[in-house]
This record gives structure tokens, sequence and C-alpha cells, in this order.
């Protein structure tokens, strides 16, 4: 039988049982510099399952994978006056190279709206090379002050998208589009967190957007994290860049664009919204191992079962893992892939083998109980989409039921204290947003009255959702 873990209990230190099963389920270390992490194996399996789907996602809204340089020559950067101004504080500079002082400074990519700006204005000529949709894997560098693994690093791993359109019209739905149909249907479907999708206040825009759209969860101990964001940038960097197409005639008209991005950021969400006092819990459509099959004994007609139990849960479609790792204790083993999350565990042993049973074991839903192994490739996938679908209804009961009206700043920093205020922004307004910054609590994000995202800051019914944020 497995043993509890030893983690920090989230009610007793939140950040220390956070930190704890970092390291206790094998997920990352800190890097040898300051801010940096080294994603273990079984953390970076999580990363690429999420870079799967978002991929898969992505491709089907229209955008190619390309590549960019990560040394950036400063002067791009200087360009976009308000993007130079926002990224400041976080540039990492290269002044030498080959033991001689660089002619010119080179920024280590920081986000790629200046460099790709410079290709796209040679790419684009006429309106026939509209609209161009460009994404990127990358890794990115923001010198932070007060890094968190995963979720504030110095350097991070992360998808960003850049594309130019025709109209201001055309490039604002394409925003629109990857956040709601790329951005939200996989956090929502695939992450199993329940996001509330809005409007950032000018305040949160990115630098040198006109807007910015973002995606907000509550994590397990009531705080907001930013999951990812998509930005109208308008002309502002076609204007930097001279980024024009041809219309009639000679004349040229400036492109309207957008960028996009989601990081590893969401490997600490998935973490902060699912995990409990007994280490995480892996929605079943993004585990890289959705079930792992443990053999008790190291007999060998034990053996022999866990791998045909294993051969036919795959065939079944399943992500499966054969632990016969016998000489290993099988309590260990048990609590080790209890920390990670996996969620089913299948322990075969001399007495299911005679009884034709396995011992089924639910990480999501809890508990265990003897099933025939003849049905366990018929049963598996129904649990593991029961077992989505409960992660997803737990982390929005979470978050509405840690949600409340609120007036006046007073009462929206009592709320942030346990979870999120919903205040009208026609009565925070710009100068409300200031003084609850004051004290550590921002606006989140711009939501209308009906629950959709806003198309203005000021459009009648707006309110705000404001929480203290990772």
């Amino acid at each position: 039988m497995a043993k509890a873990p030893v983690l920090t209990p989230q009610a007793e230190d939140f950040p220390r049982w956070y930190q704890d099963l970092i390291n206790k389920a094998e997920l990352a270390d800190n890097g040898p510099v300051r801010g940096t992490m080294v994603i273990r194996p079984y953390g970076y399996g999580l990363w690429e399952r999420m870079q799967q789907e978002m991929d898969a996602r992505i491709k089907k809204a229209g955008a190619q994978n390309a590549y960019f340089p990560m040394f950036i020559p400063q002067s791009y950067l200087t360009k976009e006056a308000e993007h130079v101004e926002g990224f400041a504080p976080e540039l990492a500079v290269v002044t030498h190279g080959g033991g001689k002082e660089l002619d010119e400074p080179v920024v280590v990519r920081p986000t790629s709206e200046t460099i790709i700006n410079e290709y796209f204005s040679k790419w684009v000529q006429s309106h026939r090379d509209l609209p161009l949709l460009i994404n990127q894997w990358a890794n990115v560098v923001r010198w932070e002050l007060r890094p968190r693994v995963f979720l504030r690093t110095t350097e991070f791993l992360w998808q960003e998208g850049h594309t130019a359109h025709a109209t201001y019209e055309d490039a604002r739905a394409y925003a629109s589009r990857i956040h709601t149909d790329v951005y939200g249907d996989f956090m929502t479907n695939v992450l199993g967190i329940d996001v509330v999708l809005g409007r950032k206040t000018a305040k949160e825009r990115f630098a040198g957007a006109i807007n910015t759209l973002t995606l907000e969860g509550m994590m397990g101990d009531g705080k907001a994290l930013q999951m990812g964001t998509s930005h109208e940038l308008g002309q502002n960097f076609a204007k930097a860049f001279n980024t024009t197409y041809q219309l009639q005639g000679a004349e040229r008209e400036h492109v309207w664009q957008t960028s996009w991005g989601v990081s590893t950021r969401m490997v600490g969400g998935l973490i902060m919204s699912h995990g409990d006092d007994n280490g995480l819990r892996v929605p079943p459509r993004l585990a890289a191992v959705q079930a792992v099959v443990l053999a008790i004994k190291g007999e060998d007609a034990v053996l022999a079962k866990v791998r045909e139990i294993g051969a036919q849960l795959e065939a079944a479609g399943v992500r499966v893992v054969v632990d016969d790792r016998t000489d290993t204790p099988f309590g260990r083993r048990a609590v080790d892939w209890e920390l990670k999350g996996v969620p089913l565990r299948i322990e075969v042993g001399p007495r299911d083998l005679e009884a034709g049973t396995a011992m089924l074991v639910r990480r999501i839903a809890g508990g265990k109980e003897p099933v025939s192994v003849d049905s366990l490739a018929a049963i598996v996938p129904g649990i593991l989409e029961e077992d989505q679908a409960q992660l997803l209804r737990e982390s929005r009961e979470r978050r509405e039921s840690r949600t409340v009206d609120v007036k006046g700043i007073d009462e929206a920093v009592e709320a942030a204290a346990t979870g999120w205020g919903r205040i009208s922004w026609a009565d925070l307004g710009p100068a409300g947003e200031a003084k609850l910054a004051e004290q550590g609590v921002s606006v989140r994000c711009l939501v209308a009255a009906d629950g959709s995202v806003p198309a203005a800051d000021d459009q009648p019914g707006n309110y705000a959702l404001v929480a203290r944020a990772y």
C-alpha cells in the first residue's frame, strides 16, 4: 500500500508545498545561474505534451513554424519606444564576443517582435503576401529579480506567434481566434483549468500593443496566474520597421499585426491548480503517462501479466508504462507514481493473478478497487475521461466559490486575501487600479457583463477581476 509522500501541507505553507512537489516529483532543479532552471525528464515530458497539443491547434489556425535568432541588435529594440521602455529592466545585453567588444551590443531575446518585423518588412510586398502567420518555439531571457521555478525564471521556454494582416479587423479577429480557439480550448479541455478569458487594462497591456487579451487561472491558494496572452499590435511595429504592402497603384499601407504566446509557466499553473498534499495530479488528456502497470512481486507469471496488460492498454490507445522494477520496493514505486500524478495505477501481484483481477488505483477521483483484468482495456479510457472532467469541475467550483462581488478598494483587498474580487470597472477605474497596486493587488482582466470578452475598456457593464497574482 502506498504511503502519503512527505510534502509540506498546502494549508500550512503553499509556496513551500509547491517547491517540495517540484523537487520530490522530479520535475525540475534550480540552474547554476540565479533564476534559471533545469527541467528534468518527467517535467519536460509535461511540456512536450503541452507543445504537441498547442502546436496542433496553432497549425489548425493557419500559422507555420519558423525560427529566428536569439541575438537581437540593440538598435532594433529602440525603434518602438513603448516596447523598449517596457522591457528595459529585464534585458540581458551582450557587449563582448570572441574576446572583443562588439561594435553594437546585442540583446538576448526577451521576445521577438522587433527581429521578426525586420524580416516581415522584407517578406511582405503586396496584399498577396497577407496574412502572414508565423509561430516559433524558442527560449527567451528576461532578467528576473524574484525567480520561482516554472512561474518566473530568467530563461524559459515558450511559443510566440507573430502575424501581419491587411486590415485592423482581420488582425483583431485573428488575435481573438488564438485567444479562444487555441489557448482557451487547450487550457479548458486539456489542462482542465477553468480559465477566465478577458481584456487587460491599459496599465497591464503588453508593451507596444493596442490591446491585450488574457487567460487568467485561479490557483489552489486563490491567487491568479496569467496563463497566456494574445496581443493586437495595431500598426506600431509596422511603422517602426516600415512593414508595408502595396495597394492599387504605387500607394502602400502599413500592415496590422498580432503577437501571442504561452510558456513553461503553464507547468507551474498545472501544479498549483491540480496538485494536492499527496503530489501532482495530471489531467489524463495531457498526461504523457496515463496509466502505470506495477508488478508487486518479481515472479515470472506476474511480470508476464503486467506486460500483457500494458500491451492491451497501449492497443486501446492508452499511454502506458509497465513498472516491473521489482528490485525497488513496491511501496516506494507506488509513492513515486502518486507524487508524479499519473492518473491510474494498475497493481498486480500473485493473489491478483490467481483471482484474474488487478487493483485499480485512481489518483484523481481517489479510491481503489479490484477489477477484472479482461475488462481493463474496455473501461480505462472511460475512467480517464471521467477524471479529466472532475479536474475541470473542481477548478471551476474553486473559482466560482472564491470569487466575490465587492464595492470599493477595502473590500477588493479583503477579497484578494483568499481569492478574487469582482468590481464594476466604471466604479474602480484607473485611479482605483493604482490604489490597489499599492497594496499588491492587480486588475487581472476586464470582463463584459455577460461574461464575454469586452470589445473596449469602457464598454458599459464591464467588471474587473482583481487578485494577488504570481
